[in-house]
């Protein structure tokens, strides 16, 4: 069995940084990503067994626009897409209700950024698992 890749696109390049170490000590293959249109030209060139997706980057809430760009493309239907928010750290409020919703942010789950490592590798494998990479 190959080792999973994941793939973050964060323009936050502390927390990639912080975000690859902790993952790379579950021996996983990590990419980054600076930006949506650098992440997407990788994309376009390899699919990972996880894409780690920044809510927030550049002039607003470019990670929900491209989170359904790649719904929208059936290339990655089957690639599953962990939004990362600073939600409650940033206004102390989480989102309410069922956090996923296929039309409006079609993502797979949410990683609250800055959170547990022990939550987002728990978050990681869980995705893999349904996946069956894992």
């Amino acid at each position: 069995m190959s080792t999973p890749t994941i793939l973050i696109i964060d323009d936050d390049p502390d927390f990639v940084e912080v975000t690859k170490v902790i993952l790379e000590t579950k021996q996983y293959n990590v990419e980054a990503a600076g930006n949506p249109t650098e992440g997407w030209e990788m994309l376009q060139k390899d699919i990972p067994d996880v894409l780690i997706l920044d809510v927030m980057m550049g002039r607003g809430a470019e990670g929900f626009v491209m989170a359904r760009k790649l719904r929208k493309d059936p290339r990655y239907n089957e690639m599953p897409i962990l939004m990362l928010t600073s939600m409650r750290e940033q206004t102390g409020f989480d989102f309410p209700g069922e956090r996923i919703h296929a039309k409006f942010l079609p993502v797979d789950d949410y990683i609250e950024k800055g959170g547990e490592p022990k939550i987002l590798l728990e978050k990681i494998e869980q995705q893999l698992a349904k996946k069956g990479g894992k």
